[in-house]
């Protein structure tokens, strides 16, 4: 049916506090260890990001929400070699306080439910999913700490 979309959610548990895992999105340094070596952002709302979560596909995309500890939103920005969308693409990182632990959720949302769109949609959904356990395993092993 056209002009459904999809989208994907990924949750993980994170034995550090919201401070610790904040930093890891939001400083250059510490981005590019965990998600891509490449990886850039200017952290603000208004900002942008970019990565290639999954070694080939590169993440354009405006800071839409920037609340500190808490919420960044990523409106990925259009890119001419993907079929035309008509809808926004969407990353939405969560993060909540759990103990002395942080529960972080990606809701990513606007992908076309589309064939031309499956190989994109794939490629990006389990790259986010690679790239949270490497976060994950950045923060518990405190290489966090090696990347200042």
């Amino acid at each position: 049916m056209a002009g459904k979309l999809r989208g994907y959610a990924h949750r993980i548990d994170i034995d550090a506090d919201t401070g610790r895992v904040w930093r890891a999105f939001i400083e250059p340094k510490a981005l590019a260890r965990w998600c891509a070596p490449r990886a850039h952002i200017r952290p603000r709302q208004g900002g942008s990001f970019r990565a290639s979560v999954d070694r080939v596909s590169t993440i354009d995309a405006h800071i839409d929400v920037f609340d500190a500890n808490r919420r960044l939103r990523l409106i990925h920005m259009e890119q001419p070699d993907l079929p035309a969308r008509g809808a926004t693409l969407i990353d939405d990182f969560l993060l909540e306080a759990d103990g002395s632990g942080t529960i972080v959720r990606l809701l990513g949302s606007g992908f076309p439910d589309d064939a031309a769109w499956d190989p994109y949609f794939l490629r990006l959904r389990a790259g986010w999913e690679r790239a949270l356990a490497r976060l994950k395993v950045f923060l518990e092993k405190q290489m966090d700490k090696e990347a200042k």
